[in-house]
Parts: structure tokens; C-alpha cells; sequence
């Protein structure tokens, strides 16, 4: 259940990351855009809250753990890489397409999810990097090979490749934080509250120097199916607040994965863009992506002592 959680996770991101693309370029200003999207996340998270009893005492506890320094500073802080993957959407994913801004994504997210894994910063504890979890990683980055391929990289500026892959950091990043602070306050929506607070301080400071350097934007759009990207992003957050203990943070991460392409082909092919990959490289991706989940997943047997084995310890 907590895999296909995380799978749910990708899904909704991609659909996010093309929801907030195109509204970056109607805005003309990715960031701006960011900012909109987490602004309408947070008012949509502040009337759930509102509404369930359960959530109220969580925000309780987090506003005293705050007021008493019960908690980190660091905890608070999982909203700034939220902050980063809405911009880094509105900046990039209307040009690349969502399957090439997700592999990007990929590379990023795997690699941080093993490290952090590895040292125990997810609430899950340090978990144990396994063969198969290493080839899960592995195959991973071969998809962002696959995507490079052909005339991507003659085709779109190295800047933009390289903020996806940052993306992925901070979403590793951001889902082992996040999971923490859920743990600490016994609350995950309170926590995804605090991830959208940050996220939006951030942003509103982002947006601001944004139109200070480049003017004001365009004005919003009137499609109200632009906005969706705050909810998706409400809603994802949170699922990976609940699920993260479960899976650890290299395993969530590759199941959103498998989401993430799989939905990004439906997307790319329905309504493709200029720099996208070629459709052979799509399903080259989304073969490899789907073998790294499987991968990942393999545990090593334990050995059992055979009675041959016992019988021959016992002669010696």
C-alpha cells in the first residue's frame, strides 16, 4: 500500500509539473507562478485543517513545539525545496515536457535518497543500501542516460536540464524532513501546514525579486484548471508525510518514479512540446524506470542452515 502511495505521488506530480509549466508561461514568469500555486495550496490546506478536529490539535502541538524550541529549525525548512520544485516547474516544464523535466527529477532524487537512506536522516532510521536498491538506483540514472539522447541537449539550454536534477535533490530531501517533523508533532497535515508556510515565505521573497528585475507579469489566467497545481501539491505532500516511514526515502522516491514517467508519457504524447524526447526515448524511460521499482524492491534471502551444513559443523 505505501508503494502505491508513492506511485499516486508521481502521478499527481506530474500532472503538477505540466499544470504549473503552462501557467508559468502564461504568467511569463515561472517563479510568480510557483508563488501562486503554493499560495492557493496553503489556503486549501489552512480550510482542510479548519475542518478536522485531529489536525487542529496537531497544529497545537506544532505551534508549542515551536514556541518551547522542541523542535529543529531544520524541520522547518522542508517547504524551501517545495519552493524550488514549483519554480523549477513554471520555469522548465512547459519548454522540456514533463517526461524530460521528470528524468531530470530522477537523477536527483535517487542519488540524495541512497545517501540519505544510508545515514538515517529519514524517519524510517538508517536504511540498509542493498544490491537491489543500488541496481533500483542505477537503472534509474539509465533512464536520464536514455533521455539525453537524440537532440535533447542541442535542442534546450544545460541550465535547464540541471534545475530538474536540483529538484530531485530537494524532493529527497524535502520528504525525509517532512517525514521527521510528522513524527515529531504526530501529525502529518501539520507538518505539510509547516512545508507550506516555509514554501510560500520563499516564494512570496522570490516572486518579489522577480518582479523588482523583470517587471510585473502577465495577468493570471482566467482557466480555473490552472490553479489545480496547488491542491496536487497539497495532497502529495502529505501522502509522502504518511508513507515515507514506511518505505524510506530511496523507495518512495522511485515509486514516484514510476508514477511520474508513466503519467508523463500519457501527458507528453496528448499534448507534446518542442523540445521533448522522441517517442522511443519515452518508452525506453518508462521500461527502465518500472525496472528500477521492481528492482528496489528485492530483498537478499537470509541463509538457513541446512542439515547437511548442521550435520557436517557437528562431525568437525
Amino acid at each position: 500500500m505505501a508503494l502505491g502511495g508513492a506511485v499516486a505521488i508521481g502521478v499527481m506530480t506530474a500532472i503538477q509539473a505540466r499544470v504549473n509549466g503552462v501557467l508559468g508561461v502564461k504568467v511569463d514568469d515561472g517563479i510568480v507562478a510557483g508563488f501562486i500555486s503554493f499560495s492557493v495550496g496553503l489556503i486549501a490546506l489552512i480550510v482542510v485543517i479548519a475542518c478536522i478536529p485531529s489536525a487542529r490539535r496537531g497544529v497545537a502541538r506544532l505551534i508549542r513545539g515551536i514556541r518551547h524550541r522542541r523542535i529543529p529549525f531544520w524541520m522547518l525548512l522542508g517547504g524551501a525545496c517545495g519552493a524550488l520544485t514549483v519554480s523549477t516547474q513554471g520555469l522548465t516544464a512547459g519548454v522540456l515536457g514533463v517526461s524530460l523535466f521528470t528524468v531530470g527529477v530522477v537523477a536527483g532524487q535517487t542519488l540524495n535518497g541512497l545517501v540519505l537512506d544510508r545515514i538515517g536522516f529519514g524517519p524510517a532510521g538508517v536504511v540498509a543500501v542493498t544490491p537491489g536498491r543500488v541496481a533500483g538506483g542505477v537503472l534509474a540514472l539509465a533512464a536520464v542516460a536514455i533521455s539525453l539522447a537524440g537532440d535533447v541537449l542541442a535542442t534546450v539550454p544545460l541550465w535547464m536540464l540541471l534545475l530538474p536534477f536540483a529538484t530531485g535533490v530537494g524532493i529527497a530531501w524535502q520528504a525525509a524532513t517532512n517525514g521527521r517533523l510528522a513524527q515529531r508533532v504526530e501529525s502529518p497535515i501539520a507538518a505539510t501546514l509547516m512545508s507550506f508556510i516555509a514554501g510560500t515565505i520563499v516564494l512570496a521573497a522570490a516572486a518579489g525579486a522577480s518582479i523588482a528585475v523583470r517587471g510585473l507579469p502577465d495577468a493570471p489566467p482566467a482557466e480555473p484548471w490552472l490553479y489545480l497545481g496547488g491542491f496536487l501539491g497539497a495532497a502529495y505532500i502529505l501522502l509522502g508525510a504518511f508513507i515515507v516511514a514506511h518505505t524510506g526515502v530511496l523507495l518512495m522516491g522511485l515509486g514516484s518514479v514510476l508514477g511520474q514517467l508513466t503519467t508523463s508519457v500519457v501527458i507528453d504524447l496528448i499534448w507534446p512540446t518542442a523540445a521533448g524526447p522522441a517517442l522511443w526515448q519515452i518508452i525506453a524511460m518508462v521500461v527502465v524506470a518500472v525496472a528500477s521499482v521492481v528492482v528496489a524492491r528485492i530483498r537478499p534471502r537470509r541463509r538457513r542452515a541446512t542439515s547437511s551444513s548442521l550435520s557436517s559443523s557437528a562431525s568437525a
